[in-house]
């Protein structure tokens, strides 16, 4: 059975104090807790500090993006190499406030995912679909293009290091969550394509998340789903109180 993964994505939010409270918070809550994977992700400037204040328990740091080179004159960017010296072991990659806002296309997004895995960084590669895909009917052949795609070029090894969070568009930060039934629709789609890239055993152990207004109230009833493996959890991530009964259900799911 695969091991769920719940990863806080805390984006541009907090300040340190915060940021280093919530993370004694969890610490003091699930630091011993290895029946879930459990990561945080906090702005680029508090990540060491978070890391410090997670040391010697189970929760891992990963960056919320990063640059493709390992230095360099790329001002303002933040390399592999800088993110595993603070103490992370994941990177968000692809997030759909990097594709939609920013303009990230989906070559750059595929060279950051091989990047991250040469600088020793495991990759949770964001895919999903805006509302205007869903209502023509295309949401298959968005999110089926952006997996292709992210894992052009990827090694059945690699593989095992690669975490995919769908994250319909639609969904973030809207308080309007896919349906259990949409969200399982979506994610084994994801894990057929797997199976068709690589094979079956290889798509069993991928590890796919569901991100997109993922709260208490409903985080259990996504993760019952078979194939909704964890949550990638936004604005719930950014207190312990609303956190960690979304923790509390990934532990829960049979």
């Amino acid at each position: 059975m695969r091991k769920l993964f719940v990863a806080g994505n805390w984006k541009m939010n907090l300040d340190l104090k915060a940021s280093c409270a919530l993370a004694s918070a969890l610490k003091a809550q699930v630091g011993n807790v290895d029946d879930v994977t459990i990561a945080v992700c906090p702005p680029f400037v508090y990540l060491k500090a978070v890391a410090d204040a997670l040391a010697g328990s189970k929760i891992a740091v990963g960056g919320q993006n990063m640059w493709t080179e390992p230095d360099g004159a790329y001002t303002g960017e933040v390399s592999g190499p800088m993110l595993r010296d603070v103490g992370c072991t994941y990177v968000i990659v692809g997030h759909s406030e990097r594709r939609h806002v920013i303009g990230e296309q989906d070559a750059v997004i595929n060279t950051k995912v091989h990047k991250a895995l040469g600088f020793g960084l495991k990759p949770i590669l964001c895919v999903g679909e805006k509302l205007e895909h869903r209502q023509a009917g295309k949401t298959e052949d968005i999110v089926s293009g952006q997996v292709r795609a992210g894992l052009k070029g990827v090694t059945q090894q690699q593989m095992a290091l690669i975490t995919v969070a769908y994250e319909p568009v639609w969904a973030i930060g809207t308080g309007q969550n896919a349906t259990p039934a949409q969200a399982q629709e979506v994610h084994a789609l994801i894990r057929r394509l797997a199976a068709g890239l690589y094979d079956r055993k290889t798509a069993d152990g991928l590890v796919i998340q569901y991100g997109g207004s993922v709260k208490a109230e409903n985080a259990g009833e996504l993760m019952s789903q078979p194939d909704v493996d964890g949550a990638l959890v936004g604005g719930a991530s950014l207190g312990a109180a609303k956190f960690l009964p979304i923790i509390q259900a990934a532990r829960n799911k049979k």
